[in-house]
């Protein structure tokens, strides 16, 4: 089993990252197989709505100049995605929206590849504005016939400056529980 999370934050080791590493500890824990890919520094365009992906039907984006095709290669090699941005203007990053977008039409250019794998969407935020970026990570595993692990509270984590949502505990105990479920998950499915 193996569990992929992306995080589209443009500060590396930041609150984002720290949170999806909190989400994976439960799973590297009961023997998946984890990887934190980071954006930060990547420079990632969106989507450029050439369809050349529904012509092709190759499992890639077109476009071979940035990261994103690696990150389509990695998301279906996965059982488990997870996406994590930060809150910016009550949005997620750009970088996130160029990998959900070209990804996310490259899945459907080729039958919805990622259906039915697990997917997670993971927040961080200074104060306001998380459920909007909440909705629109889930949204890419919705509309991509994904399951969608919910955990005790909403994926969410409280904090402005780089490692300052460790002292969110209600926060991080959500990441921990929901790596936990996943885990759980992942093993009911292979009964």
């Amino acid at each position: 089993m193996r569990a992929v999370a992306f995080c589209g934050s443009a500060r590396k080791n930041g609150n984002t990252a720290l949170l999806l590493n909190t989400v994976l500890e439960p799973l590297a824990a009961v023997g998946v197989e984890t990887e934190l890919v980071e954006l930060a520094g990547s420079e990632i365009s969106g989507c450029k709505a050439c369809m050349g992906c529904f012509k092709n039907k190759d499992q890639r984006c077109v476009f071979d100049n940035d990261v994103v095709n690696e990150c389509i290669e990695k998301m279906a090699a996965a059982d488990v995605i997870l996406l994590g941005s930060p809150t910016y203007f009550s949005d997620i990053s750009s970088e996130m929206k160029a990998l959900i977008d070209r990804s996310g039409l490259v899945s459907r250019a080729n039958g919805n590849m990622f259906k039915r794998k697990l997917g997670a969407g993971v927040v961080a935020v200074r104060r306001a504005g998380a459920i909007h970026v909440f909705d629109s990570l889930n949204h890419f595993f919705l509309i991509g016939e994904m399951i969608v692990v919910g955990s005790s509270y909403w994926n969410i984590g409280f904090g402005r400056e780089k490692g300052e949502v460790a002292g969110d505990e209600e926060g991080m105990s959500t990441m921990k529980t929901l790596g936990e479920n996943i885990g759980w998950l992942l093993k009911k499915l292979q009964q």
